[in-house]
């Protein structure tokens, strides 16, 4: 388990002196002596909380550090600052700036995953389908798969829906392998042909496709025979390009 972690440099303003200092005890040579919050607050190895512009997030992503309370108190005062922005009860925008633009809105992705902290989220599989180059059709609703409960919410003008998947997203195989998986159940067994087979081989590398064989008993008995299916295309495949580079 990592060592480090990281404590909001608003949290601990409140600790400062008129100098802006925090003394601090060094364990290691026995002194007392004064950091500014950045230095105190992140220690090497840790969960980073430190975010970069177009961060969207929720009081939730802070109890590990204050109550509830205390942190609801700190981002209320930092967005009368205009430091971050309340786009919702509870739900908080880190403003990403464009120079010609200024403040841009944030993206369908950032508010979907502050919406689910603590859950899981990941491509639909029409999305799954398009990323992978098996369909050229575009997804008209914002919607996520989740291997939670399904939520819809609207934020910042934007409706963001979270859906219960049919197959949920499988630990301990490459992202890749659980887009196709997801793809392939978009798809459904009777729109899979040849075409969808190969293309699959060409963008699955060879550690994706042995993902998909150690989860196929995972998968539905169609989706476990095309998987199959696919490993023969992919070593046809490298048999071709290798006879064609010599």
């Amino acid at each position: 388990m990592a060592k480090d972690h990281y404590v909001a440099q608003t949290y601990l303003d409140r600790f400062c002196d008129s100098e802006a200092n925090l003394w601090v005890y060094d364990k290691k040579w026995g002194k007392i002596k004064p950091k500014t919050t950045g230095q105190v607050c992140y220690e090497h190895g840790g969960s980073d909380k430190r975010k970069q512009r177009g961060w969207v997030f929720t009081v939730y992503n802070f109890l590990d550090v204050a109550s509830r309370s205390e942190v609801s108190n700190i981002l209320s005062r930092l967005a009368k600052k205009g430091i971050i922005r309340r786009l919702e009860r509870g739900i908080y925008y880190y403003p990403k700036e464009s120079k010609l633009l200024g403040p841009l809105s944030p993206t369908p992705d950032n508010i979907a995953i502050a919406l689910a902290v603590g859950d899981r989220i990941f491509p639909t599989g029409a999305m799954a389908a398009n990323l992978l180059g098996l369909s050229t059709q575009v997804p008209a609703q914002i919607m996520y798969f989740t291997n939670a409960t399904t939520r819809q919410r609207r934020v910042a003008g934007q409706t963001i829906r979270l859906k219960r998947a049919r197959i949920a997203w499988i630990d301990h195989i490459s992202g890749r392998a659980n887009l196709t998986i997801q793809a392939l159940s978009y798809l459904g067994r009777r729109y899979i042909d040849e075409r969808t087979i190969s293309r699959c081989a060409r963008v699955l590398s060879d550690i994706d496709i042995d993902c998909l064989h150690r989860v196929a008993d995972r998968m539905p008995y169609w989706m476990a025979g095309v998987v199959l299916k696919i490993r023969q295309v992919k070593n046809q495949q490298m048999g071709e390009d290798h006879l064609a580079t010599r």
